[in-house]
């Protein structure tokens, strides 16, 4: 069992490391601020690999592992979670295609989804089909070449930007074996936007109801079988999971380096606040925490790559232990800063606000118990 990054990783840890720094940090607070999605930013990522981490190199991705994934989500986090965040979906949603799509599908779609010259959502959550996402209704009817689909996806990120949204659509019968994924192309005749979404954070990326009237998507669109579409968002959630996972770690690890330099610098009583004993030990505390969670982030992003039957459970383990750690972390970050770290001029109420939403999003943290209990008491 060995613990430290190899050469390769190492290497791409500082890449990523840089690019956060150089092309992120810096305006970070302005995508916040004015909800820019940084398009030309995330392009440059994906010239470095970003777009296609774990994706076969066939149509250009970076062919690494789920653990160089959740290296480097983690570094582009520090600087940016809610821009980090974005990216990991869209590797999410081209990791399906790829994984799961025919050669013409993938052919299609996955060069241009690689560059980030097309970026992708990925579709699952309806107003109606949260958490028990295999109720969802939205139907599509195979008519000839095309399936016609009407209903509406909720919370979708990339929603009224994206070029290409993978979405799970309902062809048979009530249940998750009646679900079908497939990619729907901007520009589709029907397919149309909710408003954008006003949020607590995630500010860098946009947010509608994907909507669907009579939208005809050609059969060749199609991700997998029908009735196989279930299975590959599941699939997909289990490494989102780990991505989700590892951008709480990097957004962790900025609060805690900055409310370590904070509390060095500002003095209270005639001295550093660092040298109270109460607010050395919060420190030990969220360091304790932030490593506890990278190591069990690291070693379900292993058991996913090693196809370990127990992957699935260390992925919800990981999500629900890391989301919940390191939103704790940020905020005793902020109180590290007092008053000030309640004002926008500091980024830490900004990292707070984006790690937010990580307990909610790629399934629930509740859902993630039920997911740890229901094989913890399998016969």
């Amino acid at each position: 069992m060995d613990f430290t990054l190899n050469e390769d990783q190492t290497a791409f840890q500082d890449m990523a490391r840089r690019f956060a720094e150089d092309a992120m940090a810096p305006h970070a607070a302005d995508w916040d601020e004015n909800s820019v999605f940084p398009e030309e930013t995330l392009r440059a990522g994906a010239a470095l690999g970003f777009g296609g981490i774990y994706c076969s190199g066939e149509h250009g991705g970076s062919e690494l592992t789920r653990l160089d994934a959740a290296i480097i989500f983690e570094e582009l986090a520090a600087a940016c979670p809610s821009t980090a965040a974005y990216i990991s979906i869209h590797n999410m949603a081209a990791w399906m295609i790829d994984s799961f799509g025919d050669d013409g599908v993938r052919a299609k779609f996955l060069p241009k989804l690689m560059t980030m010259e097309w970026f992708a959502s990925y579709c699952l959550t309806e107003p109606g089909a949260g958490s028990d996402a295999a109720s969802l209704k939205t139907r599509a009817v195979r008519e000839g070449d095309h399936y016609v689909l009407n209903g509406a996806k909720a919370f979708i990120s990339g929603g009224g930007r994206s070029d290409v949204y993978v979405c799970m659509v309902r062809t048979g019968d009530q249940g998750p074996g009646g679900i079908t994924c497939l990619a729907v192309e901007a520009g589709t005749p029907g397919l149309s936007f909710g408003g954008q979404e006003r949020k607590l954070g995630w500010h860098s990326q946009p947010t509608s109801a994907v909507i669907f009237e009579e939208c005809r998507v050609p059969v060749e669109n199609r991700i997998g079988a029908e009735g196989e579409g279930f299975k590959i968002a599941m699939k997909g959630l289990d490494g989102g999971r780990i991505n989700i996972a590892a951008c709480s770690l990097g957004g962790a690890r900025a609060g805690l380096d900055a409310g370590r330099a904070y509390i060095k610098e500002r003095k209270q009583f005639g001295r550093a606040l660092a040298e109270f004993q109460a607010l050395q030990f919060k420190l030990a505390d969220m360091a304790t925490e932030l490593e506890a969670s990278r190591l069990m982030v690291h070693k379900a992003a292993s058991l996913l790559d090693a196809k370990d039957p127990g992957a699935t459970q260390a992925c919800a383990m990981a999500k629900r232990f890391a989301t919940d750690a390191c939103f704790a972390i940020v905020n005793e970050a902020l109180q590290l800063h007092g008053g000030y770290g309640y004002l926008r001029d500091f980024p830490v109420e900004r990292w707070l606000r984006d790690l937010r939403v990580h307990q909610i999003l790629e399934g629930t943290n509740e859902i993630m118990r039920l997911i740890i209990s229901r094989t913890l008491l399998k016969d």
